[in-house]
């Protein structure tokens, strides 16, 4: 099954949406909730895509609630030097409220402090999936695909979100996705409904896991299959 294509848009959206979208509820461990890591780039240029977040982010707890549910962490960077998470959240309103009180400030990029910190949640309490969110990749490539590649060997995908087009944001995201296990999808900064339907798609994934993956069928989940590695 070939990758999705590195020309970002809608269509391109469209494509992963299709597959992972349509995958069916499929119940977690009894009493454990999907623990989903929120990562989102806040440097200056990010402010548009982070008031759309806030105001789309309750698809992703909407899209589990006959799953088993979804915690959620919000982990961003901004400004000098300056990163945040919450502890994981259960409902939408605690996370829109977190959201809210964020401004974006310009800075630098911080992927590979975003990584770290995403390994030491996951090494502390299975953490299931990360979303990263970005529009710009300005560090080192391979310490980050190294991290990718550590999150890859702990069973935890990043799916990594391109808003424009920075071709070294594009290599970059598609590698760590890679090397994690995860999924690369660029969206088109304009659509709202793209931002809302990748956000859904993965916390879906992240109430589901990769076995429900392997136990579907139909052509959008042999699609996403082609992207994720099948479960052990």
């Amino acid at each position: 099954m070939p990758n999705l294509p590195a020309k970002p848009g809608n269509a391109a959206v469209a494509a992963f949406l299709d597959k992972v979208a349509s995958m069916p509820a499929v119940a977690v461990a009894p009493g454990r909730a999907g623990r989903l890591i929120f990562a989102i780039d806040a440097t200056a240029s990010r402010q548009p895509t982070w008031d759309r977040a806030c105001h789309l982010q309750a698809e992703m707890f909407h899209a589990v609630r006959d799953t088993g549910g979804l915690t959620v962490s919000l982990a961003y960077f901004r400004g000098h030097g300056e990163f945040a998470a919450t502890p994981f959240l259960t409902s939408a309103p605690d996370l829109a409220r977190r959201m809210a009180g964020v401004t974006c400030l310009g800075g630098h990029t911080q992927i590979v402090r975003t990584l770290r910190h995403a390994l030491a949640a996951t090494k502390a309490e299975r953490v299931n999936a990360v979303i990263l969110i970005g529009d710009a990749f300005e560090e080192d490539v391979d310490e980050a695909c190294h991290l990718a590649g550590e999150c890859g060997l702990r069973g935890l995908p990043l799916f990594c979100f391109l808003e424009g087009q920075h071709p070294v944001a594009r290599n970059a995201f598609r590698q760590m996705a890679k090397l994690s296990g995860g999924a690369f999808a660029p969206f088109d900064a304009a659509s709202a409904e793209a931002l809302r339907d990748l956000l859904r798609a993965v916390a879906v994934y992240a109430a589901g896991g990769r076995r429900a993956l392997a136990r579907l069928t139909s052509p959008a989940a042999r699609g996403i299959a082609g992207q994720l590695p099948a479960p052990a």
